[in-house]
């Protein structure tokens, strides 16, 4: 069976992932330097699954030390999960974010030729289309233009370093896979979004203002073309997501593939707070403030090429996601 290393592994998008992967009986080690994560996770994995991963503490702009996990393991298949994601943080910081992103995935792809692995499946972000004018996003569109933060700009330049890898290697397999946004937990309430940083998305704020310990949720502007007057964005339950990961192991070949995760519907800021009272039975403190620099009215997939070529497509809804997250929040 084959050897897969994931790397931020013990992240919120990666450890589901691993569950997923655990089930179609892959062997699984995690790559992490446990800066936005805890080590917790792989216990939380090992109760879901029977299974706990191989765990190595490593960052990826250390080559030399995973250059000698690579030497040491043999692996079939990359997962690459690991990088900064505050959006905030990439603008205030920029530097920090090309040398970890840009220049940790440098390192890892020199280690997979090095070592002759040649399949890697990269967590990419709708960030990539940056602000066009259209609502619904598929994979024909052009990315890099118009992209509003370094941390976008991290994830389209890693997409161009692979697909000009594989120009010059005709062995080399790539998949991209551009999420919307990801949400809820696992079903068994025992494994969630639980980043070390502030949060930047709505959910882990939502999650946050439920504890009391953010005093209350900021919807910033209610006077968007839309339905209601709130952002309208495609969210996933990560449960979905993680089985996109699984369906692309089974579809890959030579070049570079790219699919759209998400649902192909939109859900307003206020959609999403009135699923989360009806969820957990609480109402949720919240305010309406101004509009965000950059924020688009509506965004969310065109997810087709997905269902066509990879046989996936999302099974579970935001009110399951809701749920899912109110079981994880009770368990703390």
């Amino acid at each position: 069976m084959e050897r897969i290393l994931v790397t931020g592994g013990t992240g919120y998008i990666g450890s589901h992932t691993i569950i997923e992967l655990y089930k179609k009986g892959y062997e699984i080690d995690v790559l992490d330097n446990l800066f936005n994560s805890k080590i917790t996770v792989l216990d939380k994995i090992k109760e879901i699954c029977g299974k706990k991963p191989g765990f190595y503490k490593i960052d990826l702009c250390d080559f030399d030390a995973m250059n000698d996990l690579f030497k040491k393991n043999k692996y079939d298949l990359v997962m690459h999960f690991a990088g900064l994601k505050a959006v905030g943080e990439s603008v205030e910081k920029p530097l920090k974010y090309y040398e970890n992103n840009v220049g940790g995935t440098i390192n890892l792809l020199k280690c997979m030729q090095e070592n002759g692995v040649n399949k890697i499946i990269f967590s990419s972000s709708a960030t990539v289309y940056g602000d066009q004018s259209v609502s619904k996003f598929d994979e024909t569109l052009q990315t890099g233009v118009g992209i509003t933060n370094p941390y976008g700009e991290t994830k389209h330049i890693i997409e161009e370093m692979l697909k000009d890898v594989a120009e010059s290697d005709p062995k080399f397999e790539a998949v991209i896979l551009r999420y919307f946004n990801p949400v809820g937990n696992h079903p068994s309430g025992l494994l969630g979004e639980d980043p070390n940083d502030i949060p930047n998305n709505l959910m882990p704020i939502i999650m946050k203002v439920s504890r009391g310990e953010i005093a209350e949720l900021s919807v910033y502007g209610d006077d968007y073309p839309t339905e209601d007057g709130s952002g309208v964005r495609d969210y996933i339950h990560v449960v979905d997501l993680a089985k996109g990961h699984v369906a692309a192991i089974e579809h890959m070949k030579p070049g570079v593939l790219i699919y759209n995760l998400g649902t192909g519907k939109g859900t307003s800021v206020f959609e999403m707070i009135a699923a989360f009272e009806e969820a957990g039975k609480k109402k949720l403190p919240y305010k309406v403030v101004g509009r965000r620099a950059g924020d688009l009215a509506e965004m969310y997939a065109d997810p087709t090429k997905a269902k066509e070529e990879l046989g996936w497509e999302t099974e579970l809804t935001v009110g399951d996601a809701m749920r899912d997250t109110i079981r994880y929040l009770n368990s703390l």
